[in-house]
């Protein structure tokens, strides 16, 4: 956000807090109930979120041609003013990608896009450590994506990770682990916040501009059965799939002719169900009229 955009952002509409209160609860409880189960106790998620404020008010909200202040700073965020000199100059949030992280996610998704490593029906193939000529080979695809790092080290790396296996022929071959990472990686850390990010993110520009922005949408069913659920969870899965595997296959070969530059692009998809909470329960029963009755949205 720049300093110009942030300024607007700076006089809420009427009620907007009050309005923003409810959705706010529903969207921390998950976030809470992780810190909890994490040992982040709440006077630490208070400091975080009052650096944050600062760090946010300073940058984000500055007034074109003018200096941001303590006082307005203060002003912005309730936070006391020698407080706020405390904190100021903290330096913004990191958010640098961990290197491994980074070309993982750079060599699989080559993998999963270029023709010479996929299949007619675009399935990553079973690739020989090595091979002659221009034959596709996981050495190569990792030559494709770094120079940097070699091959027999990203290898070893993923098998410790379970995110390939050696066939029979002594192929390696991508597993679903590739694509979620597992209990002990560190990079779901970074997941969580790139992604909770750029889909909050989107939420809020929807809501705070005149029109909404970015695609952000969902379909969802109240008041089904468990065993329906866990049907439409399962096809919603090879659906998002493919969707993603299309969007990567198509952004990576547009790569090719791109310049460059300092632009993001993030195509997210999830999927949720759960039973449904009182509260979403007696909501559902409002909207439809009765409290048995099935509710479904697009929205």
């Amino acid at each position: 956000m720049n300093a110009k955009s942030g300024s607007k952002a700076a006089s809420p509409q009427p009620n907007a807090a009050a309005k923003l209160h409810a959705p706010l609860a529903r969207l921390l409880r998950p976030l809470v109930r992780l810190c909890i189960r994490s040992g982040m106790t709440f006077p630490a998620l208070a400091q975080l979120l009052r650096e944050l404020f600062v760090n946010v008010a300073e940058h984000d909200f500055a007034l074109e041609g003018k200096e941001q202040t303590d006082s307005r700073v203060s002003l912005l965020t309730g936070i006391h003013r020698k407080e706020v000199a405390r904190l100021r100059g903290a330096g913004a949030p990191v958010h640098e990608t961990p290197a491994a992280v980074s070309l993982t996610s750079a060599v699989i998704a080559r993998w999963l896009a270029a023709p010479e490593f996929t299949d007619a029906k675009g399935e990553p193939l079973a690739l020989p450590r090595t091979a002659e000529g221009d034959a596709a080979s996981f050495e190569q695809l990792v030559a494709s994506v770094t120079k940097d790092v070699r091959p027999r080290a990203v290898l070893d790396e993923w098998i410790d990770r379970k995110l390939v296996t050696i066939n029979a022929d002594d192929e390696i071959e991508l597993v679903e682990a590739a694509f979620v990472p597992s209990g002990g990686d560190d990079s779901k850390w970074h997941y969580l916040g790139r992604n909770l990010h750029d889909h909050i993110a989107a939420a809020a520009e929807n809501v705070a501009g005149p029109a909404p922005r970015f695609l952000e949408r969902a379909v969802h069913y109240n008041n089904i059965s468990p065993k329906l659920a866990r049907r439409l969870e399962a096809r919603s899965r090879e659906l998002a799939m493919d969707a993603l595997k299309t969007a990567n296959r198509e952004a990576n070969r547009a790569l090719a002719k791109d310049k460059g530059g300092d632009a993001r692009w993030n195509f997210g998809i999830y999927i949720y169900s759960e039973d449904a909470d009182e509260g979403e329960a007696k909501d559902s029963a409002k909207d439809s009229g009765k409290d048995s009755g099935k509710e479904g949205r697009s929205s």
